[in-house]
């Protein structure tokens, strides 16, 4: 009795200084899983060392630099808003249109001359049909070099349309090389969060528009987005279709139906991983995922292909520096649409529209060599005859702000088979 009373005393001494857990509130700590030894963000930046410091070289400090230095917004100008002067009060502040480009200070590449008789009869495109325009519809202002400033929420109209929306600056590109044109049907295959869609419907030249998210949520993302900037009247399902199907699919069940798709497929987001920890994909219970890319990137992109109609334009990007994730899933797409579906994609470089970014984006020397070298290399793929695709996979810097496209214009020709019934005839 005396034992048990010495315990009740010691308990209730110390009582307030030890908190008792009940025995079914106790958790055991799992370190593997909530304490992991390098974050993921660390991960990615080990394996950007790895990879591009043997694919960049000497470039790659100073892009590495930039990846991790804040980011700049773009503001992209919603034109179905009539918010009073939101282009002056913008260009008040020092903002520039960087799209809004001097035509005749830049050369337009023209295709090489070394293309054997037979590829030109098997497609029957003049080089000069194939020069992209830049629609002067599309503005996207961004503050100059070194001026990080930030944009303030963009003011609605009286209906409630959003004056502008902000994203990367970069991700207008992919929809420029796009060249949309006056009564286009355009599929946009992974459209989520919603600002490439926004940007093609600033050209105010698609006649049909499909935009498709396989994520659920990120489709609810993508139709509050559309409400925000869009009016009521182009909402309607005979303007623009919204659905959340595996964009793998839609190749089959929506073959030739479209003259310009874009395939912005996801990808490991380099600078997304370099920096923020929260969903990212360098995460170890991420890995398979990760390694599994370049395979959904790859059917993603042969959907796109077999989607288009012939003389259409198919844009595939990303927002990553991997050349896995870029010139190896493009000429692996292009080999399994001539092999399997006798499809055969037309290549074709626009420099015209690399260089004029190249101006408007690059902050320094060694930066400015990086894209070029990109360039280089697709347009000595292109005049060896060698490769099967071309594009601007070029990667740009603006100031601090790392503005990073790899674009691929893929233009659709002939099958096999129309081919095979032309020479009949």
């Amino acid at each position: 009795m005396a034992a048990y009373v010495c315990t009740r005393s010691f308990i209730n001494k110390f009582k307030d200084s030890i908190r008792f857990i009940p025995r079914r509130y106790r958790v055991k700590t799992k370190w593997a899983a909530t304490r992991p030894k390098f974050p993921a963000t660390e991960l990615a930046l080990h394996n950007f060392d790895t990879s591009y410091g043997i694919q960049l070289r000497d470039l790659w400090p100073s892009i590495r630099v930039a990846m991790l230095c804040e980011q700049k917004y773009g503001a992209l100008i919603n034109s179905f808003s009539s918010v009073p002067n939101a282009i002056k009060d913008l260009e008040a502040q020092g903002c520039k249109d960087f799209i809004s480009i001097d035509c005749s200070r830049n050369e337009v590449h023209q295709p090489s001359q070394d293309y054997t008789t037979s590829h030109r009869d098997s497609t029957e495109l003049e080089p000069a049909s194939l020069q992209p325009s830049i629609s002067p519809d599309i503005k996207c202002l961004v503050f100059p070099q070194g001026d990080i400033s930030r944009f303030k929420p963009a003011r609605p109209d009286s209906s409630g349309i959003l004056g502008y929306y902000l994203l990367d600056a970069a991700s207008v590109l992919p929809v420029l090389a796009l060249d949309v044109q006056p009564g286009h049907t355009v599929l946009d295959l992974c459209a989520a969060p919603g600002g490439k869609t926004l940007a093609l419907l600033q050209t105010h030249s698609v006649n049909y528009l499909w935009v498709n998210d396989l994520s659920g949520s990120r489709t609810m993302r993508l139709h509050r987005t559309l409400q925000s900037y869009l009016p009521k009247e182009f909402l309607d399902e005979s303007k623009i279709h919204i659905t959340s199907t595996d964009g793998r699919h839609l190749g089959i069940t929506e073959e030739k139906s479209f003259d310009r798709v874009l395939v912005d497929v996801p990808c490991t987001t380099d600078r997304h991983s370099a920096m923020v920890e929260e969903n990212n994909i360098f995460k170890r219970s991420r890995t398979k995922e990760r390694q599994k890319l370049p395979l959904l990137q790859t059917q993603l992109l042969l959907a796109g292909i077999q989607a288009t109609r012939r003389g259409g334009y198919v844009v595939y990007s990303t927002c990553s520096l991997s050349q896995l994730q870029n010139e190896c899933v493009v000429q692996q797409a292009i080999s399994l649409a001539q092999q399997e579906l006798g499809i055969t994609v037309q290549e074709f470089f626009d420099v015209y529209l690399s260089n004029v970014l190249l101006e408007r984006f690059t902050s320094a020397d060694s930066l400015e060599s990086v894209a070029k070298l990109q360039c280089q290399r697709a347009k000595r793929m292109l005049g060896t005859g060698l490769g099967s695709y071309s594009g601007s996979a070029c990667h740009f810097l603006n100031g601090l702000g790392f503005l990073m496209v790899a674009a691929f214009i893929l233009h659709a020709a002939k099958t096999k088979k129309e081919s095979m019934k032309e020479k009949k005839f």
